[in-house]
């Protein structure tokens, strides 16, 4: 009889060291997922057990009782974060609760290019992939009064930059980040700037650095464009820049700036008004809202591309014409 009950003991122990050991392979080992991608939502309040519940019926092959298990010996299962998540093959049942508790969100990345206007914005808002689009029936006033900022034209309002969102986030969330991005790199450019600009507020130098964004063709041109610009409205110049007068255009724009369209007021047609327009055209980056405000010492009135990108500056209208008969027209000297 003793002699059973200590072989009873062993098989025993045996059976736990078994269990043990078969419970360490079993950690480290990829669990079967039904789809290459599984999603997966943890809602605030969510128990542990509940937490391994979900992670199977969303497609997991496992046992939602030896996730469980590992949840509570790990003594980490109270520090399981909710979010929204994306397991893909190869994790693992320790890979699982790292995710889970370190709060690894599934996310995705939204690009906002220097230069796009309102329209490219929103187009690449409804393209964007798991995010809710919540704005898309809403006017420029809508956008704004449900941004917070009600009165304010959205033009140039956001800042270009990647933007990084998890599953299931809105564009509300991510168009008041890129805007709250603008105001502190907008705000930075103006304490910057130099003490003799002909500016008078913060939006006149967005609307400015707009300008600046969508004329300059490389990146060392910068500053010379913005002292063309700040020269310009110094003596009273009209800016005569094209990119304002396709942006008043609106969707009428084919591609084709014609003659005509140069002498059709609007509102943004820089040949025709003068000084600034009356908000942004696009969204300046960084380096443009910088040129804006520290500008080349120059006193270039007139550019003309060389057609690789680069331009050619010049201080007098003789100078310029000569130099469109040579950029433009192909008249060399």
């Amino acid at each position: 009889m003793l002699r059973f009950l200590r072989n009873l003991l062993l098989l025993a122990l045996l059976a736990v060291v078994g269990a043990g050991a078969w419970g360490l392979w079993w950690l480290d080992q990829p669990l079967k997922l039904k789809a290459p991608n599984i999603d997966l939502s943890v809602e605030p309040g969510t128990t542990p057990r509940g937490v391994a519940e979900q992670v199977v019926a969303n497609g997991v092959l496992t046992s939602p009782d030896l996730l469980y298990w590992w949840f509570r010996l790990s003594r980490q299962d109270r520090q399981i974060r909710a979010g929204s998540y994306e397991l893909t093959q190869g994790v693992t049942p320790r890979l699982l609760l790292e995710i889970l508790v370190r709060g690894k969100e599934a996310t995705r990345s939204l690009v906002l290019v220097e230069g796009w206007n309102l329209r490219q914005v929103r187009a690449a808002l409804a393209k964007a992939d798991q995010l809710q689009v919540l704005t898309a029936g809403d006017d420029d006033a809508q956008l704004m009064a449900r941004l917070g900022r009600p009165g304010v034209a959205p033009e140039g309002r956001f800042f270009p930059d990647t933007y990084t969102y998890s599953k299931g986030s809105t564009d509300v969330a991510l168009l008041q980040r890129a805007m709250r991005a603008m105001d502190r790199h907008l705000q930075a450019a103006w304490d910057a700037r130099a003490a003799d600009l002909p500016l008078k507020t913060p939006d006149e130098l967005l609307t400015l650095a707009s300008i600046v964004e969508k004329e300059t063709g490389k990146a060392q041109d910068r500053p010379e464009v913005a002292a063309v610009f700040v020269n310009r409205l110094r003596v009273g110049m009209p800016l005569q820049t094209d990119p304002t007068v396709i942006y008043g255009m609106g969707t009428a724009f084919d591609g084709n700036l014609r003659k005509k369209d140069l002498l059709t007021d609007t509102p943004y047609n820089t040949y025709l008004r003068p000084g600034l327009p009356p908000t942004p055209i696009a969204m300046p980056g960084k380096a443009a809202l910088l040129a804006a405000v520290q500008p080349a010492q120059s006193k270039s009135l007139y550019f003309v591309s060389r057609g690789d990108g680069t331009s050619q500056f010049s201080e007098t209208l003789d100078e310029h014409n000569r130099a469109v008969n040579r950029y433009q027209r192909g008249n060399r000297p």
